[in-house]
């Protein structure tokens, strides 16, 4: 009874309202055996959260609940989510956004007990353009029926399963920030002593901007390109032009300004800086499709975006005999790329890695509820014909993705093909690609030995990316999902970026110290704490993942053995 009555506390009722946008029009109700059925009115709810008023029908719960608990469930019964009619329409009509309602459906039932996924749709879109707007309250009022009825038992299993795997999750980071601390001890390098890349580099710099159109794929290209100035202080014989060439490609919903900071830092350092905007899911692409002048993303992007840095850099080599401003100063023998969520995976894809469509089609089943949320995007890449795409570029010599989505989209047999120095970074708070499934998992597949995991604790999906412009700010994003302050994460970026480059591109070893554990814990800086490893083979993976104390991740045969401990799931 204990158990029962800790689960049909508050807790458990701001979960299903945080995680669904409506539970019932004058109703919830939720049947729990052997105990019966229980119910909430809607007029409750209201009453609390207008006036913070508890009356009979609401107190057996609250009863169960802290005051931070009925604090922040009266918050977020009063929270107006500013979101147009015609946004919310786009979204949930959008074949991502019907797979995400048919999910919540089998969880909120109409009256009738079945799925509530054409109910959901329409209260929420009611409710945006209801003049008191979206708020939790309205969309219980514009639910299209009496009741809503709670699957409970799906919804205990939900939260105990998504409470384990999260418990889970930080158990791996943990483990992992303990082997790197334990790393990290036996260095004795001084870093105190050394050039601080975190610092901006000697070199000054312009910007050149360009834009570039792919007549056969119907692709105009928006490029800045950050040039090295020759003659630059400091400037030796290995810096002088033409400069190494680094691409940088934007995730989802960006632009070309998301990373101003590393490319202009990176140019200070004496690399030539290209960043595009793929148009097929930039900024400007998801403003059209909010207003409802364009289509969603479609698959085809997986296919485009590495064919767009393709494309950029063929038309890099034709400037750079005809424009007297770029010629001779690009080094097409030394390109590096760098990319942040779906930049994350072009680069993947630019290095090696194959769309894996055995994959996909074993992890987009309707039927697989997952808690990861990037298949709902990487599922997508299962309506493109199914054949090998050359996306691999032999030019790009060594990648950094940051925040990747890969793990069915590319999994291990795509990921595994990678043949060139890769780092991965990883934030523990990304619940966008989570960092067990879209990265640590696969540093494991990766088959180089020249590898690194870079592990920022408290990171979000958002923290590496720049604050966002008017241009580019078309996502409303809630403040809990952006995370602490993201200065320490650029300036993380910023040196390892720089470090990973001259190491791997420029073979410069003297930048190597800079990659190894103990650096890491030398420029960290709570909350947002960063961990390096430069191996973990499956075996130590498979230890962590299930409990066990892992051994000492020292360089061991980096190829795949084993497949995963059987729990995780995605």
């Amino acid at each position: 009874m204990k158990k029962f009555l800790r689960y049909l506390g508050l807790g458990l009722l701001s979960t299903f309202s945080t995680a669904t946008p409506g539970l019932g029009a004058e109703r919830i109700s939720f049947y729990y055996p052997p105990f019966g059925e229980f119910s909430l009115s809607v007029d409750s709810l209201e009453t609390f959260a207008k006036v913070g008023k508890i009356d009979r029908d609401f107190s057996f719960y609250a009863s169960r609940a802290t005051p931070e608990q009925l604090a922040q469930l009266r918050d977020l019964l009063q929270q107006r989510f500013n979101l147009t009619p015609t946004l919310v329409s786009q979204v949930t009509y959008s074949p991502i956004g019907e797979q995400l309602v048919q999910q919540l459906g089998k969880l909120l039932l109409t009256e009738s007990r079945k799925n509530g996924f054409y109910a959901i749709r329409a209260s929420l879109i009611l409710s945006a353009a209801d003049r008191e707007g979206l708020t939790v309250v309205n969309l219980l009022r514009k639910f299209p029926s009496d009741t809503i009825r709670v699957n409970f038992t799906e919804g205990l299993r939900i939260v105990d399963d998504l409470s384990q795997l999260i418990k889970r999750k930080d158990e791996v980071f943990a483990s992992l920030q303990k082997e790197a601390i334990a790393q990290a001890a036996t260095s004795n390098i001084d870093f105190s002593q050394k050039p601080d890349l975190r610092s901006p580099g000697k070199f000054t710099w312009q910007k050149k901007s360009l834009e570039l159109n792919d007549i056969s794929r119907s692709r105009r290209l928006p490029v800045d390109i950050y040039l090295p100035k020759a003659g630059s202080e400091k400037a030796g014989e290995l810096f002088s032009p033409p400069f190494p060439l680094i691409v940088i490609s934007h995730g989802l919903a960006s632009d070309r300004s998301t990373f101003v900071y590393l490319a202009e830092h990176l140019a200070s350092y004496g690399f030539a800086v290209a960043v595009l905007e793929h148009p097929g899911s930039n900024a400007e692409r998801f403003q059209q499709y909010f207003a409802g002048l364009a289509g969603p993303p479609d698959a085809a992007e997986f296919v485009n975006r590495p064919l767009d840095i393709k494309y950029l850099l063929n038309e890099l080599q034709r400037l750079d005999k005809s424009d007297p401003s770029l010629q001779g100063k690009l080094n097409f023998q030394q390109v590096g790329a760098i990319g942040q969520s779906f930049g994350g995976y072009t680069v993947l894809t630019l290095a090696g890695a194959n769309i894996n469509f055995e994959q996909l089609r074993q992890d987009c089943n309707p039927d697989n509820s997952s808690f990861n949320l990037s298949l709902f995007l990487q599922c997508q890449a299962n309506e493109l014909p199914a054949k090998n795409y050359e996306l691999k570029d032999d030019r790009i010599k060594a990648i950094i993705a940051i925040n990747p989505i890969d793990s069915s989209v590319l999994g291990q047999g795509g990921v595994s093909q990678i043949k060139v120095p890769v780092m991965l970074v990883a934030g523990s708070q990304d619940v966008f690609a989570p960092p067990v499934f879209e990265q640590i998992r696969p540093f494991t597949w990766l088959s180089d030995t020249n590898k690194y995991l870079a592990l920022i604790e408290n990171g979000t999906h958002f923290s590496a990316i720049a604050e966002p412009t008017p241009q580019n700010d078309v996502l409303p994003v809630p403040p809990a999902l952006l995370g602490p302050d993201r200065a320490a994460v650029y300036s993380y970026l910023n040196a390892l970026s720089v470090a990973f480059l001259e190491t791997h591109l420029l073979n410069r070893p003297e930048y190597r110290s800079y990659l190894q554990p103990s650096y890491a814990r030398f420029i960290s800086k709570e909350p947002l704490n960063l961990s390096i490893l430069q191996s973990l083979s499956v075996a130590q993976f498979n230890q962590v993942w299930s409990g066990s104390t892992p051994q000492s991740s020292k360089p061991s045969n980096p190829q795949p053995t084993s497949t995963p401990y059987q729990p995780l799931r995605q």
